[in-house]
């Protein structure tokens, strides 16, 4: 019988305590993906967030239809009066720029709180010590003019890491530019199939670093320009993109993860995470493929490590599968979670809690 040194209490907010071991963390479930729920499942963390709160979220890319509905956080926002904040991204988008950003997120419904672009201004720079891809990571220059903050992410399906969660949502989302650039970097997209291609150059036009040509038999990468975003992978509705060779897959997942992990040691920070919509692909795509899978419900926790583990596990169990993003993009997202324990940004294992009674259950339980 295993034997643990330490049994740790903790309140989920209710009359009912649960005990979890050291190894152990605490998520929180709900079902219904309410408006009260996602502020219930906030409040049954039991963590006092004070000063400037910054509120992490996906504002959703023009034209894709699977991105979270800001309603969601309206008593959430109503309660904690954070600011929304996001940063630009890399590719050719009306997110590529602040004010169009902006513009964006509020024609999106995200007109109840302030945003801000945290690489509005500048980027800065912060030291990395003992990582192995990094030696220090970029991101917006306001990031430090929050004192703690709310990472509210859609988990959902992505072409580079197999899936997109807490992990994601804070190594991507708050690196500036730059930093997602050195993310990408040597994560190269090829090109498999181009009999298929039409030649609309779409591909072309979304590639921020102007490295696709589209020739006589179809679209040509020139890798000493690509960069690896897999821009092209999420544009191209044919599938004429893949990710590549495993082991650069396997090294974006690393550095996802490394820059996850300093930008979560600078500030405190929770997590929720919403199973709704889901897609193989992200909410930067334009054009992303209608839900492979139906609502799950929503999640929070303090550790994140355990919530991406717990998504993980429900989207496999309810898909009857092992891996359900290996299946629908040909990558799993298991990598970011085993490297994130290795770092020692939590915990693997989870004690799961229904929000609403205050008692453990099962991933059988919560899919019923």
């Amino acid at each position: 019988m295993a034997i643990f040194a330490l049994i740790l209490c903790v309140s989920c907010n209710q009359k009912n305590k649960i005990e979890v071991a050291e190894d152990e963390s605490i998520v929180y479930f709900c079902k219904e993906i309410t408006p009260e729920n996602i502020l219930k499942l906030y409040e049954a963390l039991g963590v006092k967030q004070e000063g400037k709160i910054g509120l992490k979220v996906h504002f959703g890319e023009e034209g894709n239809q699977n991105y979270l509905n800001p309603e969601l956080l309206r008593p959430l926002v109503e309660k904690v009066h954070p600011t929304f904040v996001e940063t630009n991204v890399l590719y050719v988008s009306k997110r590529r720029f602040t004010d169009s950003h902006i513009a964006l997120a509020k024609e999106h419904g995200f007109t109840f709180a302030p945003i801000d672009i945290l690489d509005a201004d500048a980027e800065v720079e912060f030291p990395a010590e003992g990582l192995k891809h990094f030696s220090k990571v970029k991101g917006g220059s306001h990031f430090n003019d929050y004192d703690a903050y709310i990472v509210y992410s859609h988990f959902k399906g992505h072409v580079s890491s197999g899936f997109g969660g807490a992990i994601k949502n804070v190594s991507m989302g708050f690196a500036s530019p730059g930093g997602k650039m050195a993310m990408h970097a040597s994560a190269y997209p090829a090109c498999g199939d181009v009999s298929a291609c039409t030649k609309c150059n779409r591909c072309a036009q979304q590639c921020p670093a102007g490295a696709i040509t589209i020739t006589e038999n179809g679209p040509v990468i020139d890798s000493s320009k690509c960069i690896g975003c897999a821009k092209c992978i999420a544009e191209c509705s044919l599938g004429i993109f893949n990710s590549g060779e495993k082991a650069n897959t396997d090294v974006f997942l690393e550095r996802l993860v490394e820059y996850a992990k300093v930008f979560c040691e600078k500030k405190p920070m929770v997590f929720i995470n919403v199973m709704d919509n889901i897609s193989k692909l992200c909410d930067c795509s334009s054009k992303a493929p209608a839900p492979f899978m139906e609502k799950i419900g929503a999640v929070a926790s303090t550790d994140i490590v355990a919530i991406d583990m717990v998504c993980h596990q429900l989207t496999a169990l309810k898909q009857k599968t092992e891996d359900a993003f290996l299946d629908v993009n040909g990558i799993s997202g298991m990598g970011q979670i085993e490297y994130a324990c290795k770092l020692g940004l939590g915990h693997k294992k989870y004690v799961l809690v229904d929000v609403t009674t205050g008692k453990r259950i099962t991933l059988e339980e919560a899919l019923r």
